[in-house]
């Protein structure tokens, strides 16, 4: 009897702790739509994913047309933007080269908002690291 009731506990602890070891959660998301139902929903996404797991490690890249959603006076989710910085783990980051061909400079960008050297490279090399993948559109 107290065999069983050891091996059903032991169980139960065995069950416990592999139930509450989530795995490590990692998205990047591509964002190149000047849409506003798209830059919407990029935003929408984030803050639904770390409110269910706020361990969630993600990352929007901007680049292309979607550039107006990182600039300052442009950006109509800039309120949810800022919010969304201040979560640990969540990062937003923009195109050089976008920024570049379109004349913006980054103290015209959000503050907290990142600048990489290439969109596409950033996105590539997420992939590498084992992130998923999200394409942003509508």
């Amino acid at each position: 009897m107290k065999a069983n009731i050891l091996f059903i506990m032991l169980q139960l602890l065995l069950y416990s702790t592999a139930y509450t070891q989530l795995p490590n959660y990692k998205v990047v998301f591509d964002i190149s739509s000047k849409d506003s139902v798209s830059q919407q929903a990029v935003v929408r996404e984030v803050e639904l994913i770390k409110n269910a797991n706020p361990d969630a490690s993600l990352e929007v890249v901007v680049y292309g047309q979607a550039i107006n959603l990182v600039v300052n006076n442009q950006s109509k989710q800039l309120a949810a933007i800022q919010q969304l910085l201040t979560k640990k783990n969540v990062n937003f980051k923009v195109c050089a080269v976008t920024m570049k061909r379109n004349n913006i400079t980054a103290d015209q960008l959000i503050a907290g908002i990142e600048v990489v050297p290439d969109g596409i490279y950033e996105i590539i090399t997420k992939e590498h690291e084992g992130w998923g993948y999200i394409k942003v559109a509508h």
